[in-house]
């Protein structure tokens, strides 16, 4: 049980690095998934940051080993200013509402693991306190490209608002 558990987090992993729309392997993977493993691929929405454009992030090997984050210059232009993002809600502790929290580009599916490398991971400090769905979020905030983040953050978005549920 536990090898099957973590062979199905693994695959989840891999998953985001796939995840283009009409990638053969998404692509023949939810055509033969159960409804339950199914977790639909965020679309791109006018005035809502892209997920595409996030995941040009690179990692980097800095001093002592550390890996750090390589960003091109359109992601480093963001650094301090106001966007829109949209994704899953993945709680940092357990309750119903939430004011600091991750969003995902894709849908949590173990309770253990990160449903995305750094780059499909927005680290979310609300204002107020947003209910947990499943379904996905448009948060606005403030956007900061972190350089160096202890937890190997690579975005967060602070005094953020939940635009759409």
């Amino acid at each position: 049980m536990q090898r099957a558990t973590t062979v199905l987090c693994l695959m989840f992993l891999a998953a985001p690095v796939l995840a283009k729309p009409g990638h053969p392997a998404i692509t023949a993977a939810t055509d033969n998934a159960p409804a339950a493993l199914t977790f639909p691929v965020l679309t791109d929405m006018p005035g809502v940051l892209p997920w595409s454009l996030l995941g040009q992030a690179t990692t980097v090997k800095g001093k002592g080993g550390r890996m750090l984050p390589k960003y091109t210059p359109a992601i480093a232009a963001l650094d301090q200013t106001d966007v829109k993002v949209q994704g899953y809600m993945m709680p940092l502790q357990p309750g119903q509402l939430h004011k600091h929290f991750l969003l995902t580009v894709t849908s949590a599916s173990c309770p253990f693991c990160l449903p995305a490398g750094p780059e499909g991971v927005v680290e979310v400090n609300s204002s107020s306190a947003v209910k947990f769905g499943y379904a996905p979020l448009v948060m606005s905030g403030k956007m900061t490209v972190l350089k160096n983040d202890s937890m190997g953050l690579y975005y967060r978005i602070d005094n953020a608002t939940l635009v759409a549920p």
